[in-house]
């Protein structure tokens, strides 16, 4: 079974604003930078209020790469009107993007309960479809993330690999690719050759990671530090890897009982289960 390597430093750690809730961005860009993370992928939440573009450039002067802006997506609705308002948020988060100087969006696509998968299967690629044109103009890349099956009935309709894969083929742009996400995409049988088929199709933009405990306590709100659950987080590293993938290793974990600890001490943590895990 073949393995990644440990890794030696923290020249592709990137860290989620989300994964230390508790910050500001502008103390999630010190600290960050402090403890050695060289990239950061920020929430659209942690820019309420603020000047976008002086917050980017703040960012950058503390030597971090600002690697995506979650999140847009949420394109299925069961009324024209309400896909229109989705389309509407999406160009406000590629200006955001833009903004910031975030190079992509990562994109949650969304489903509606009641409405059939392949309905808002088709929505979500018209949708993103839309928004080409606006990608061209600002120069922000979208990166379609398949959540986890559990998440199917109301957070998206897009749950492996291979169906992000299929969308990213439909469309036909260098702009669109896939996030991968080891927290909803480890369990996937055809993990490994969907990697590889998303290599071959240059369109491996994001790779996000965490760990699945077990038992979990909440779905969305337990993700376990990498080290604490049951992924081969460096086997699939290696497959990642594997594609010529040179981007960030992004660690994005929701978690009540972890936002609740001392976060200087969490990021700590953080950095040490880096290198002991992913």
């Amino acid at each position: 079974m073949n393995t990644a390597a440990p890794l030696r430093d923290l020249s592709r750690l990137c860290v989620h604003t989300i994964t230390t809730k508790p910050w500001s961005i502008e103390t999630c860009a010190t600290k960050f930078a402090a403890a050695g993370v060289t990239g950061i992928t920020v929430w659209r939440d942690t820019l309420e209020g603020r000047d976008i573009q002086k917050t980017g450039q703040l960012i950058r002067d503390q030597g971090l790469s600002i690697v995506s802006l979650c999140r847009g997506g949420f394109f299925p609705a069961l009324t024209p009107v309400d896909r229109r308002k989705a389309l509407d948020d999406n160009r406000k988060a590629i200006a955001e993007a833009h903004a910031l100087g975030a190079p992509m969006i990562v994109l949650v696509c969304g489903a509606v309960p009641g409405q059939s998968l392949v309905a808002s299967r088709k929505q979500i690629v018209d949708g993103i479809a839309s928004l080409l044109d606006d990608c061209k103009a600002a120069g922000v890349k979208l990166a379609i993330e398949p959540l986890h099956p559990m998440y199917a009935d109301a957070r998206s309709a897009v749950n492996t690999l291979g169906q992000a894969n299929d969308m990213v083929e439909e469309l036909k742009s260098s702009y669109v690719g896939v996030a991968a996400d080891v927290y909803h995409l480890w369990w996937d049988p055809a993990l490994e050759q969907e990697i590889a088929r998303c290599g071959r199709l240059n369109a491996l933009f994001a790779y996000h990671v965490c760990d699945w405990r077990t038992p979990t306590t909440d779905l969305l709100l337990d993700r376990g530090l990498m080290g604490e659950g049951c992924i081969n987080l460096r086997q699939i590293r290696s497959w990642i890897e594997a594609t010529g993938f040179k981007g960030f290793n992004e660690v994005e974990v929701f978690s009540n009982r972890l936002w609740a600890t001392d976060q200087d001490a969490y990021l700590k943590k953080i950095v040490q289960a880096y290198r002991d895990h992913v």
